[in-house]
C-alpha cells in the first residue's frame, strides 16, 4: 500500500495549509525543549515556577521569550506537543495498516552495505549522531526544517529559501562524501 507521492504532496500541502489557517506554521524541534523541561521539573519542581505574570525558570533558556518554554512545559497538552505526539501515533497506524514493517524495509540500504558492509549497529550510530547534530542545528536556529524549509516556503519567506539553499548546499556534498560507491 503505496501512497503516490502527487497524492502525498498534494495531502501534505493541504495539512500545512490547514495547521497555518487553524493555529500556525508546523514545526517540532521545540518540543524537544519542551520536553527535556517536563523532565527536569519532575525531577527537581523548583526548576519551573508559576509568577504573577506566567512562567519563569531557573534555567535561562527555557525562561527566555517571557517564559514561553517554561509555561509550555508546565502544560504540555498543547498544539505542538500534542502534534508531534500524534505524529508518531500516526506512523504507527500507518505501518499497521500496511502490515507492518517488512523484511526488506528492515534490512540496511544497499548504498549502506556498498560503502560501510552490514553493519547495523554502525548505522544507528550514524543515524543517532546525525540527528543528534541536526537537532542542535535546529536549536541554534531557532527551528527545524519542517518549520524553517516546509512551512517557511510555504509562506514565501526569504530566509526560508535561504535555509532551504544551505541544506542542500550542505546535504549533497556530505551524500557524496559518506557514500562514494552506490
Amino acid at each position: 500500500m503505496t501512497l503516490d507521492w502527487k497524492i502525498g504532496g498534494v495531502l501534505l500541502g493541504a495539512v500545512f495549509f490547514v495547521a497555518v489557517l487553524l493555529v500556525k506554521p508546523i514545526g517540532v524541534s521545540t518540543q524537544f525543549v519542551i520536553f527535556d523541561g517536563m523532565i527536569a521539573n519532575a525531577v527537581s519542581p523548583d526548576f519551573i515556577s508559576q509568577t504573577d505574570d506566567g512562567y519563569t525558570s531557573s534555567n535561562a533558556y527555557m525562561a527566555k521569550s517571557g517564559g514561553k518554554y517554561a509555561k509550555a512545559a508546565a502544560n504540555p497538552l498543547d498544539y505542538g506537543f500534542v502534534f508531534v505526539i500524534a505524529m508518531a501515533i500516526g506512523g504507527a497506524v500507518s505501518s499497521y495498516l500496511r502490515g507492518g514493517v517488512g523484511a526488506a524495509e528492515r534490512r540496511l540500504p544497499e548504498v549502506w552495505r556498498a560503502n560501510y558492509g552490514d553493519t547495523p549497529m554502525k548505522r544507528y550510530l550514524v543515524a543517532f549522531l546525525g540527528g543528534f547534530i541536526a537537532l542542535y542545528g535546529a536549536r541554534l536556529a531557532g527551528g527545524c526544517t519542517s518549520g524553517h524549509m516546509m512551512s517557511g516556503t510555504m509562506q514565501t519567506s526569504l530566509s526560508a529559501y535561504i535555509f532551504m539553499a544551505g541544506t542542500f548546499a550542505a546535504a549533497i556534498p556530505t551524500a557524496t562524501l559518506l557514500y562514494k560507491k552506490g
